[in-house]
């Protein structure tokens, strides 16, 4: 009998859980403890009086990985809910970058028209280097990185990806 592997799908849970200490050690050791891995992990707090902070998690898996770990978060007792951004419809999905380009002459004139044409901010510059700040979808930093790559790319730092649902309703 042959096994039919699903293909791996990237989805993006929201969590809305208690601002506590431990709460996303436990979060991320469900998933470290599985095997699955975590593309992307955002945490803030949103609701200062109800002490609640939202965690966005992106990750990879088969549908009945992403429906165990879905299962296995709304468990913990710190998790007051678990959306399936991917799966309940459309959403909002944006990522900050900071990207620190070293380059003189032609190579700095072409950074800076690579950054205009993403709407990429010049936050920071020097003589020999610029930093550049972009938000958009992920696959939109990724596509500026690989293009100032052979510019002279030196570091990059990102946010993680920040999601929220389309629409009048909340989590």
């Amino acid at each position: 009998m042959s096994t039919v592997k699903e293909p791996a799908e990237r989805h993006t849970l929201s969590m809305l859980v208690d601002n506590e200490p431990g709460v996303l050690a436990r979060i991320v050791g469900l998933f470290s403890g599985r095997g699955y891995n975590i593309d992307s992990l955002t945490v803030s707090e949103v609701s200062h009086a109800s002490h609640l902070s939202r965690i966005t998690v992106v990750t990879t898996g088969a549908p009945p990985i992403i429906e165990q770990i879905k299962s296995q978060l709304d468990r913990l007792v710190p998790v007051h809910r678990v959306v399936d951004l991917t799966v309940v419809g459309k959403s909002v999905e944006r990522e900050l970058a900071l990207i620190k380009v070293r380059g003189k002459g032609e190579v700095r004139q072409e950074a800076l028209l690579i950054a205009d044409s993403f709407r990429a901010r010049t936050v920071d510059t020097t003589l020999e280097s610029f930093v550049f700040e972009i938000t958009g979808k992920p696959e939109k930093i990724d596509q500026f990185v690989s293009l100032l790559e052979p510019l002279g790319l030196v570091e990059v730092s990102r946010t993680g990806v920040a999601a929220i649902g389309r629409g009048a309703e909340g989590m």
